[in-house]
């Protein structure tokens, strides 16, 4: 008895320690405290920023690397991070960066000013297939016309000095992207190919394991340049594609703080002791794209036709439960040069008819209509919203089959240009029209961000002529001239402008719900 009694106690005890697996009321029992689970849509497709576009990638290298300069908690600000300080020259051509001192790389190497040169000349004389958002923001690559570095040099080991061939005025903000991170040189040397699976920052947490579809894991960074910080001793990204699995995970303590809740869930969330909604501010695009090289999309009637015969506002009704606003210009509100003055396409089938019929579809087509397969802040379900234009598009004699595909797939599918139709959507990174506009339909960008491989003589000389000019007056006019082209010659449907909303614990604390749609673990921690 006194044994059975004993062995009781002791499991009691255990347990205590361990912790049991959950209460009910969505605290972890089964998590330490110093453990973030993060659930996410959809999975990384590389840990090095640089050779990717997809957010996840992005949120996911973060927390490993870090940019010379970043954004201010919740806006578009420049402010210090790797760089300490900075001076720029009167002309606007060279950027002289003082680099912090003190700095390693997670593999023991220095962060120093050559360091920073050898990621600058990597992307720079990459193939463009390797590291294409280079060459969308900075015009191209080494030895191109548009390319606006004409130099990095370290004029000694904490100084780095940036010479550009002509102004551009969003050069600050461009190195605060996350593609721009750096990387350890020898760590890039030894992994080659394979580094996007073995990344090595300066930044909290060090990279310990990717399990493809499943999760990445990363441990606190010891060594951390930053006193005090991480607060965390471990963060996991979990993969949990589908948004009310995401929800229920959280609900049940596996999860701490998802993305995509769906916004018929937010009220639930509000309502919850145990738990909060993080709300970012509106700075994103979703949209429906047509391929304008395909027929019948490569001609605009037909494609102002399906403008007037979307219902935005069903959409938003049905599936944001209100937590969006109908979209009518290829960038959203908040960015300066949006043009007001624009009349939005009405939803008017009659209209669209009438256009399909003198464009010579009297009877509609057939068409493909790509879904995303994952969830995303400007579109918490594709799916859905798809069967929703499908049927506003039967409606006008259009038929449209709908088409996924896995995620990587899908994206390299639609950015060679193998759809008739998708629904894409873009989250801001820099708080600036070039940062939408010039990325997703200049015809430079064709075969990789321009997936509707757009291409207008006039739009590319208006948005190539806004990035090398300072004046923002100037910028606005030229921004506000392009909204109108593409408003008359439409290569997407504008849908939504989405104010994303995140669900955590209660007691989770730092977490800044950022516009651009990062996630940045190094003030996280839990009351």
């Amino acid at each position: 008895m006194f044994r059975r009694g004993f062995l009781i106690l002791l499991m009691c005890l255990m347990l205590a320690l361990v912790g049991c697996s959950n209460n009910g009321d969505g605290k972890a029992t089964d998590q330490k405290p110093d453990t973030l689970v993060i659930g996410l849509g959809g999975d990384a497709v590389s840990l090095d920023p640089a050779e990717v576009t997809d957010s996840v990638s992005e949120n996911v290298s973060q927390s490993i690397l870090e940019t010379l300069v970043t954004f201010t908690e919740g806006k578009t600000k420049v402010e210090p991070l790797l760089a300490k300080e900075w001076t720029e020259s009167d002309d606007g051509l060279s950027y002289t960066f003082t680099l912090q001192e003190g700095v390693q790389f997670h593999d023991g190497t220095p962060f120093n000013a050559e360091a920073v040169v050898y990621n600058f000349e990597r992307w720079m004389n990459a193939d463009e297939d390797k590291f294409f958002m280079y060459g969308s923001v900075f015009g191209g690559y080494e030895g191109d016309e548009n390319h606006v570095i004409e130099s990095v040099e370290a004029v000694d080991e904490h100084t780095v000095k940036f010479t550009l061939k002509y102004p551009k005025p969003t050069f600050l903000k461009d190195l605060a992207l996350t593609p721009f991170s750096i990387s350890s040189p020898e760590a890039i040397e030894e992994h080659g190919e394979e580094y996007g699976s073995n990344t090595v920052g300066t930044g909290p947490f060090t990279f310990e394991e990717w399990k493809r579809k499943n999760r990445v894991t990363l441990n606190k960074n010891e060594d951390y340049w930053v006193d005090g910080h991480p607060k965390l001793d471990q963060v996991i990204f979990r993969i949990i594609p589908d948004n009310s699995n995401r929800l229920n995970a959280l609900k049940s303590g596996e999860i701490h703080l998802m993305d995509g809740l769906n916004p018929e869930n937010i009220d639930e969330i509000e309502q919850s002791e145990n738990f909060k909604v993080f709300s970012r501010p509106s700075l994103n695009l979703g949209y429906l794209g047509f391929n304008v090289e395909r027929e019948p999309f490569d001609d605009k009637l037909v494609r102002q036709a399906l403008n007037h015969a979307v219902d935005k506002e069903a959409i938003i009704k049905a599936f944001f439960a209100g937590q969006a606003e109908p979209a009518k210009n290829p960038i959203p509100p908040v960015i300066q040069g949006y043009n007001d003055e624009i009349e939005a396409y009405p939803h008017d089938p009659k209209k669209a008819k009438e256009l399909l019929k003198e464009a010579g579809y009297p009877d509609g087509f057939k068409m493909e209509l790509w879904a995303m397969p994952v969830a995303r802040p400007y579109m918490p379900d594709a799916n859905k919203v798809a069967e929703s234009i499908q049927s506003d598009l039967e409606k006008i004699g259009v038929k449209a089959e709908i088409v996924s595909y896995e995620w990587a797939t899908y994206l390299d599918k639609v950015k060679e240009g193998e759809a008739d139709s998708f629904i894409l959507g873009w989250t801001g990174t820099n708080g600036d029209a070039d940062d939408f506009i010039y990325n997703l339909w200049h015809e430079d960008n064709i075969g990789s961000l321009n997936s509707t491989r757009y291409a207008n003589d006039e739009l590319n000389r208006l948005l190539s002529e806004a990035r090398t000019i300072t004046d923002q007056d100037k910028r606005d006019k030229l921004y506000k001239r392009a909204q109108e082209i593409m408003h008359e010659d439409p290569p997407i449907v504008p849908l939504v402008h989405a104010t994303p909303a995140l669900a955590g614990r209660a007691d989770l604390k730092g977490f800044d719900p950022h516009p651009t749609g990062r996630i940045i673990t190094t003030e996280i921690s839990f009351e």
